[in-house]
């Protein structure tokens, strides 16, 4: 058998003049290796330096502009999540807290616009399809998404460019990214995606032109400064900034990778470069981050109705907080106590007159978020049936029974199945009870002191106000009083449940006394309170809250899909619908798909390489191959960064999540065109018939559905032409008929395009909803308005 051939490398050599790329190979003792550092005439092809090009730039922002600035003021309603970006604005102006999953800086930014804009906070964006007053500048809160949609086209030029794309090519790929479907629908409302893309691509580009810098230099430090900006802008507009962090770190690794390899770049040098770069796109984004949080956290200073999601010590800040700021420190026998569950949301322990329908059908025992009659229970000894007359206080081991204060029925529990968790080891937490009723074994619990969790000393061993964590132990049954997420149906008032559990997490067994009144008390008793909290210890408590209802969002909903269905482009989103008119979420195909599954082609052509390099088939390299390869591995790379984690996920997750992906995948197309641009050199006009060809069916397919992205006129041949499958499930029957005799709408009047919007959220958010102002959900994803549940009854 013949030796297999040693693997060779040959190095091609390409026309000198406006060379963006550049290989350049050195021999050492023992290999040759790439240097690390372009030389200045290719990097200063990689900018944007000469008139034409310039000119070049104009056309493409003036392109960029007519697509995605234009006719803003159509609809001039409501659009999908307006609701709660445009309703965070009026709280931010309102000074009213609300609680959202996602970072404030976007918020704030469209806050602001409306603030300049002369909006008074006098519009709360309710519902979709609200029509906005003549004093909302909503046209200029969208303009703000529209022109950071422009900002973005401009990234991408720009990053191409600095990555070794030709101008030509550079604009031509920008160019269908202005054509996008789907970003161009975002970038036309006041929703998050359009900012958040925006800073992500301002990341890359940043970044990207740092590599073409000498290191060390002034630019060099300014553009990886710049690219610390945007990370810390994309972060704190969104937690998909985190994947994009990842990125940055292995596009870090990458580099270093080849800085390593250049053996005339010494060690120290190496160690000082990666130290300034960690620093710069670690610590930048940091300060950004929390500066944000602090900038919300001052601005919104009285009570929204997001802050039943809070601690009772974070909302003692608030000017017009209701949380009693001290209370008698000795609990006892008589005393009216108010009772806090210490996990979940920490809910009040409640009740009201209203009854369970199902289980034994008596009183409803809940947990409730807000200051309420209905949370104040008597202490009462379990054999004791008069007051004592003095103050007798209640140690670990006491049995005692609590009496509600309004309806006056004991807490109770007994072998009977819960109406809603219906387990073995639940039993049902209710209300028993009437005039002259002594009670009953069933009420009596016995108080178990968490002596680990309570307050060194004296709260270890009685009941203290605040400082001791205490369980309720049903005395005939041995089952605890206990508490989870799940919620009542609309007969509970949607409120969280409470039940009477032998099994089950334990700490959601813990509860505390936050209010207390003993008229046996001497004057000069004990006084305790929460403690203020610091903005950390406020900053470390709101995550906590962001990720336990992010993680929450679980709720099964009609246009929710999975990562597979986004590269495949099985569906969108209904945004709005007003016959004759829709807004639908989908993106551009003959764009989308290239992008989606350029990675299978890339890996397919590595796969080939790796092959015949083992095979030790000669592999003939160009400086545009060399290029071609880093650039997009790394922005495949980014691709994959922020969209595999999605599968990871159990949460709800719709297509515009998918965006930020798909902004690499198209970068990384942008390079396969540049490759194809130096294949077919000698004779480009094959490249231009190619990208003549592609633009045209992508500007045709932009036309195509362009009434889906800014609700223009429609008519259902044209609508039903544009389906090319079942999933695209825009309703065609909104729009009228080409016929002149048939031309009526066969769905006349506003909708909200399918959406279940109650589904997604109500796991989690009716618990907390206050019945006494009108509000809405504060969980920003695609969910609407929930329903106010009946005022208590005192």
């Amino acid at each position: 058998m013949a030796p297999k051939k040693a693997a060779k490398v040959s190095k091609v050599q390409v026309e000198p003049e406006a060379k963006t790329t550049e290989l350049i190979l050195e021999s050492g003792d023992l290999r040759q290796y790439p240097k690390s550092e372009l030389s200045p005439a290719v990097v200063q092809n990689r900018i944007v330096h000469t008139y034409k090009e310039r000119i070049l730039v104009g056309v493409l922002v003036l392109f960029a502009l007519i697509i995605r600035v234009g006719s803003l003021n159509d609809p001039n309603s409501v659009v999908f999540d307006e609701v709660h970006f445009g309703g965070f604005a009026n709280k931010y102006i309102n000074s009213k807290f609300f609680m959202d999953v996602h970072p404030p800086l976007a918020k704030l930014l469209f806050a602001l616009v409306a603030f300049l804009g002369g909006f008074k906070g006098d519009f709360t964006f309710t519902n979709i399809g609200d029509v906005f007053p003549p004093n909302v500048p909503y046209v200029l809160m969208r303009q703000l998404s529209a022109f950071m949609g422009v900002g973005t086209v401009l990234f991408m030029y720009f990053t191409l460019r600095a990555s070794g794309c030709k101008p030509a090519v550079a604009f031509f790929t920008s160019s269908l990214l202005i054509i996008e479907n789907g970003l161009v629908t975002i970038s036309r409302y006041i929703l998050l995606d359009s900012p958040l893309i925006f800073f992500v691509a301002g990341t890359a580009y940043f970044y990207v032109r740092s590599e073409i810098c000498k290191p060390f230099s002034f630019d060099w430090f300014k553009y990886l400064a710049f690219a610390g900006v945007f990370l810390g802008f994309s972060l704190s507009s969104k937690w998909v900034g985190l994947f994009t962090l990842a990125w940055l770190g292995c596009a870090n690794i990458l580099r270093l990778w080849f800085v390593i390899g250049d053996l005339t770049v010494p060690i120290p040098k190496i160690l000082k470069s990666t130290a300034f770069r960690g620093l710069l796109l670690l610590g930048i984004p940091a300060i950004i981050y929390v500066f944000s949080f602090y900038v919300h956290l001052q601005l919104l200073t009285y009570e929204g109705d997001g802050a039943g999601f809070l601690s009772s010590a974070f909302r003692l800040d608030f000017k017009d907080s209701t949380v009693p700021r001290e209370t008698s420190a000795d609990v006892g026998v008589s005393s009216i106590i108010t009772i806090k569950h210490l996990n979940t949301h920490g809910g009040y322990l409640h009740s009201h007159d209203s009854l369970y329908e199902g289980g034994s059908g008596q009183q409803q025992i809940t947990l409730y978020p807000h200051l309420d009659e209905n949370n104040r229970w008597s202490v009462e000894l379990y054999n004791e049936t008069s007051e004592p007359f003095e103050f007798i206080p209640i140690t670990d081991g006491t049995k005692i029974r609590l009496n509600h204060i309004v309806t006056n029925r004991r807490l109770h529990s007994h072998d009977v199945r819960p109406a809603v968790s219906e387990n073995d080891w639940q039993n049902e937490a209710s209300c028993y009870g009437y005039e002259g009723f002594e009670g009953d074994p069933n009420d009596d619990f016995i108080v178990e002191i968490v002596k680990d969790l309570s307050a060194d000393g004296v709260a270890q061993e009685r009941l203290r106000a605040i400082d001791t964590i205490f369980r309720l132990r049903h005395a005939m049954t041995g089952c605890y009083l206990w508490s989870h997420e799940t919620s009542l149906p609309e007969w509970g008032h949607n409120q969280q449940e409470v039940t009477c559990a032998t099994q089950g997490v334990r700490p959601l067994s813990y509860w505390y006394i936050e209010d207390n009144v003993n008229i046996y008390l001497p004057q000069d008793a004990e006084k305790t309170g929460y403690k203020p909290l610091s903005f950390w210890q406020k900053f470390v408590e709101l995550h906590k809250k962001m990720w336990q209802i992010n993680n929450g969002l679980t709720a099964k909903h009609v246009y929710e899909s999975r990562p597979l269905d986004w590269i495949l482009l099985n569906r969108g989103i209904s945004y709005w619908a007003a016959a004759p008119h829709q807004i639908y979420l989908l993106g551009n195909p003959i764009i989308w798909w290239p992008a989606s599954f350029l990675f299978v082609v890339y890996a397919l052509y590595l796969v080939v390489l790796v092959f015949k390099y083992q095979l030790g088939y000669t592999i003939a390299f160009s400086d545009a191959t060399f290029t071609f390869n880093y650039y997009t591995f790394s922005f495949l790379l980014g691709w994959f960064l922020h969209y595999y984690p999605f599968f990871l996920m159990d949460r709800q997750l719709f297509l515009h999540h998918y965006f930020p992906a798909l902004y690499f995948a198209i970068l990384a197309l942008g390079h396969s065109f540049q490759l194809i641009s130096s294949i077919f050199q000698s004779k480009k006009t094959i490249t231009y018939l190619l990208f003549g060809l592609i633009f045209t069916s992508s500007l045709y397919c932009y036309y195509q559905r362009l009434p889906l992205a800014n609700g223009s006129d429609w008519t259902v041949e044209k609508c039903k032409a544009s389906k090319w499958f079942d999933g695209w499930d825009y309703n065609c029957e909104n729009f009228p008929y080409e016929n002149a005799d048939n031309n009526a709408p066969a769905n006349a009047g506003f909708n909200q395009g399918g959406y279940d919007f109650d589904a997604a959220v109500k796991p989690q958010q009716n618990a907390f909803q206050n019945p006494h102002e009108n509000i809405e959900s504060s969980v920003g994803e695609p969910i609407h308005h929930v329903a106010v549940p009946e005022k208590d009854e005192l």
